[in-house]
């Protein structure tokens, strides 16, 4: 069975929304502007394109990514990889041609499966309302945290607000670092 690792830039308080500077959110750009940048705090984000085997986003996050990645030199292991979109509404002749093999995954039944064929770690960027799902159906591994100390209020949140029993998760790596960010590697326990 593959691992399925979602990764991220989150608030202290849970928000994932706007990192990079998404127009529409009131603090957009969090990551970038109100934290001074340390290299070695996402030395994470390199480890994770040599690891993953494959890209899993939802609809939104493809659409915000697929227009910039392909070309991005810091995302370039990225653009040999396949990738999975899970959407109900995206069309195959939506998907870029430049960015390699990229297949539509249209229930999370079809991740559950994708998760079963060999290979190895599958990881999920951005993609808040996906990774609420994939966290209710027990979908996720292992989580990639890059905490941010920041306290941002409003905004899309990484965890569902599910009302269901705790879930434990077990801290395999952890790292802190001068600019305050803390990195937080957790599996989830079974």
């Amino acid at each position: 069975m593959r691992t399925l690792i979602s990764t991220a830039f989150i608030s202290l308080d849970g928000v994932v929304e706007g990192p990079g500077g998404e127009p529409g959110y009131r603090n957009s750009g969090w990551t970038f502007k109100d934290v001074d940048f340390l290299p070695e705090a996402f030395d994470i984000k390199g480890r994770e394109q040599g690891e993953a085997t494959a890209l899993l986003l939802g609809r939104v996050s493809y659409e915000a990514f697929s227009p910039v990645w392909p070309d991005m030199a810091e995302f370039g292991q990225y653009r040999t990889m396949p990738k999975y979109v899970v959407s109900t509404t995206l069309a195959e002749d939506a998907l870029v041609t430049n960015w390699g093999e990229t297949t539509i995954l249209r229930s999370l039944d079809e991740v559950a499966a994708l998760k079963e064929t060999e290979g190895g770690p599958i990881i999920v960027h951005g993609s808040a309302e996906l990774n609420h799902g994939l966290a209710d159906a027990g979908l996720i591994d292992r989580y990639h945290l890059l905490v941010f100390p920041l306290l941002l209020g409003a905004g899309k949140r990484l965890f569902p607000a599910t009302d269901k029993d705790a879930q434990k998760l077990e801290l395999v790596e952890h790292a802190v670092y001068a600019n305050g960010l803390q990195l937080n590697v957790l599996d989830v326990v079974r």
